[in-house]
């Protein structure tokens, strides 16, 4: 949160927008905002993704992406979540896939359920174990396993274990960076023009 939040806080101050005012549409505490927008303290995906949406921006708009086809490790964003690591591996010019990479820590997660705008979520447990609650129904992957599902669906994560779990998660198409890109997305899935 220490990059995100400040975005949030120049965001919220640019539309002219209230602390309390974006805390109450969010469904949170003013304080607990104000640490948010400070860096100093983990946000849950889905908290995170509600405060966007009372902002109007999107979560992909928060990431700094890399420039380079050839991804060295990846570079670190922030999508919420607790005990976790994430790390972006494809550059802002690819337009079908997005690929992160995530390092949870035991018990690490999404910390709730939540849904993406997108169309398809696979993931791959590379490391470890991965706990994946889709529609209310729980699914434990082991390292080699590999899940698609809707990524509209509700859903939430965490590693089960005492160990440390990664994973690798391809989202198709990529969270938009502008909420324009998101909007033409879903007029043309409703075959709007």
């Amino acid at each position: 949160m220490e990059d995100v939040g400040p975005q949030l806080r120049k965001t919220r101050v640019t539309r002219g927008m209230s602390l309390t005012k974006v805390a109450e549409m969010a469904g949170i505490t003013k304080g607990f905002l104000s640490l948010a927008e400070r860096g100093k303290t983990r946000v849950s995906v889905p908290v995170l993704l509600k405060i966007c949406e009372v902002l109007d921006v999107t979560i992909g708009s928060l990431f700094t992406y890399p420039s380079e086809p050839l991804v060295q490790g990846g570079v670190p964003i922030y999508m919420g979540g607790v005990d976790l690591q994430e790390f972006l591996l494809t550059p802002v010019s690819e337009k079908h896939i997005q690929v992160m990479r995530t390092t949870m820590q035991p018990q690490g997660g999404s910390d709730g359920v939540y849904t993406l705008d997108a169309e398809s979520i696979f993931v791959v447990v590379t490391q470890g174990q991965l706990s994946l609650e889709l529609d209310g129904q729980v699914q434990v992957l082991e390292a080699g396993h590999s899940m698609t599902f809707s990524a509209r669906k509700p859903h939430s994560w965490h590693n089960p274990l005492s160990t440390e779990s990664q994973v690798l998660w391809v989202i198709s198409p990529p969270l938009s960076m502008k909420k324009q890109d998101a909007l033409a997305r879903q007029m043309g899935d409703a075959g709007i023009h």
